[in-house]
């Protein structure tokens, strides 16, 4: 089978995943490795919500996957996804932030690797020694890298410890767009984040909708609920519960 039908039943599969029973990153092991792997660059950028986030969570299990047969090979993948969100690389990037987190979850050794990458994200360049970040001004690839901070403090948060990732955050609390706000708040809460509940608060009373992926779902919370669930993980945090 060539790799452009793979791709066509690969992004089938994805486009199928709401239907009863369906389970398409487990379906998707028909096919070899780098070839799912190939096929899901197009599945993470779509504009189709369910389907993009079929794509990201496959990623990240079938670039692991990979990285088990051959690591070089799983660095191309995430030097492909780096290199994506270059403004030389003429594009844009999408999906390339939440699927690099996703991979990361997925797989402890590309994470120790490229952590730094995603983390320098958030950061703007400048004079000091080791300040190169590599801040994005996009907001919905803000959206992004909001949501991939999150996942990933969620399920290895000391990979991100020492990193500045609160301070890096608090900006994000008071952008325009309500989508990175709630989502810098959902992020807060998952790094339990000693301090940050302060930051929340002025959160109350913004009732603007944040539709997320989350837990395997495509939820729609408020702003003013997301940042008071991160307060309750963080004051849970510091009262050791």
């Amino acid at each position: 089978m060539g790799s452009r039908t793979i791709k066509k039943e690969v992004l089938a599969i994805l486009a199928e995943s709401d239907r009863p029973g369906a389970e398409p990153c487990r379906e998707l092991e028909a096919f070899p490795v780098k070839d799912v792997v190939n096929a899901l660059f197009s599945g993470i950028c779509r504009a189709e919500e369910r389907l993009r986030w079929q794509a990201v969570t496959c990623m990240g299990i079938f670039v692991a996957r990979l990285a088990e047969q051959d690591m070089e090979e799983a660095r191309v993948i995430m030097r492909r996804l780096l290199w994506s969100l270059n403004d030389e690389s003429g594009g844009i990037g999408w999906g390339a932030l939440e699927s690099l987190a996703e991979i990361m979850v997925r797989h402890d050794g590309l994470a120790r690797e490229y952590v730094h990458m995603l983390v320098s994200y958030m950061q703007p360049d400048g004079d000091e020694p080791f300040q190169d970040g590599n801040q994005l001004e996009h907001e919905t690839l803000q959206r992004g890298l909001m949501w991939g901070i999150g996942r990933l403090a969620r399920e290895n948060r000391r990979l991100l410890q020492g990193r500045k990732v609160p301070s890096l955050l608090l900006p994000y609390l008071a952008s325009p767009d309500p989508v990175v706000r709630g989502l810098a708040a959902w992020s807060l809460g998952h790094f339990r984040a000693a301090g940050a509940a302060a930051a929340l608060e002025p959160l109350a009373g913004d009732v603007a909708p944040v539709h997320y992926y989350d837990n395997g779902e495509l939820q729609t919370e408020t702003v003013e609920t997301l940042a008071g669930q991160a307060i309750e993980r963080i004051q849970a945090a510091e009262d050791g519960a």
